[in-house]
């Protein structure tokens, strides 16, 4: 019965496994719903923030501000890379670690060079185990990320473009479109592209419409264009921390359905290894009573 014995051990082993992850996708799938909400909540913000910035600039305008300077090479560029501080997500840290490598491949290719700043210990220790040199390293950003947050992560960024000393900012996140579809996305951050129509016609908004700007549209695009991008950070971390709990949704819904699976045959197994040793005891007892007769 030592086979037995083993088998019994490891199907107590999977089914405390499997009440694990169970218990870990329960609590995903709440997080998920509240972090999905900030989602939503933070979408209409941003579309009408495009829309006043879309109706705003002009050409002659665009000349004047910093933040959309469009330099003629980029010499010096910054990555910010979104991971999660936590693992059990399936492969969604290594996709976020992907596409930030091959952008910064990207970038050194053509002659840029490229600066690492990471938000989330998943980044932070995939990069440092790399020998990356880290500009910025931030792991104390929990599922629900502020303003403060953004503000933190990119300021400095917004400053350094501002004084000539950075010619392109990129944002590394997961765009949540759904739980099960969290894509790896590169989004430009600075120079600020002028925002597309097609925001402000998802909002309903008419393109025609005039309006009397109180103070000037010149003060109202220099108070706005540094506000957008730090909103299009904030969007990026509630983006991300939504995908992160539909990934360790999705992973702990397949691990604990691939242990059931494994309960499954570990059980078929050891009931015929114990319907195995109860024939040949059968056998013996038969056996050694004929020999006494």
């Amino acid at each position: 019965m030592a086979k037995a014995r083993e088998l019994k051990g490891r199907i107590r082993s999977v089914q405390n496994t499997r009440k694990i992850t169970r218990t870990m996708e329960m609590v995903s799938t709440s997080k998920l719903k509240r972090a999905q909400d900030r989602v939503e909540a933070a979408r209409p913000y941003a579309e009408r923030l495009s829309g006043v910035i879309r109706r705003l600039l002009t050409p002659e305008l665009a000349a004047r501000y910093p933040l959309l300077r469009q330099p003629a090479t980029v010499r010096r560029a910054a990555v910010v890379l979104l991971t999660s501080n936590r693992g059990l997500a399936g492969a969604f840290n290594a996709n976020l670690i992907r596409e930030a490598r091959s952008l910064m491949a990207r970038l050194r290719a053509e002659g840029a060079e490229a600066e690492l700043h990471i938000s989330g210990k998943k980044g932070i220790s995939f990069f440092r185990f790399a020998n990356e040199q880290l500009r910025t390293a931030i792991a104390d950003i929990g599922d629900r990320p502020g303003a403060a947050d953004a503000q933190r992560l990119v300021d400095e960024l917004m400053a350094e473009f501002v004084r000539g000393e950075m010619d392109a900012v990129y944002v590394v996140y997961a765009k949540f479109n759904s739980a099960l579809s969290t894509p790896p996305t590169t989004m430009q951050l600075l120079p600020v592209a002028p925002p597309a129509a097609e925001a402000e016609a998802a909002a309903g908004a008419q393109a025609d419409v005039e309006y009397l700007l109180e103070p000037s549209g010149d003060e109202i695009l220099g108070r706005i264009l540094p506000l957008y991008v730090r909103n299009s950070v904030y969007r990026a971390l509630v983006e991300t921390s939504a995908a992160e709990h539909g990934a360790r949704r999705t992973a702990m819904k397949n691990a604990t359905d691939n242990a059931g699976d494994i309960l499954e045959t570990l059980t078929r197994t050891y009931n015929r290894v114990r319907q195995a040793a109860i024939t040949q005891e059968i056998a013996e007892i038969v056996g050694g009573a004929a020999a006494l007769e």
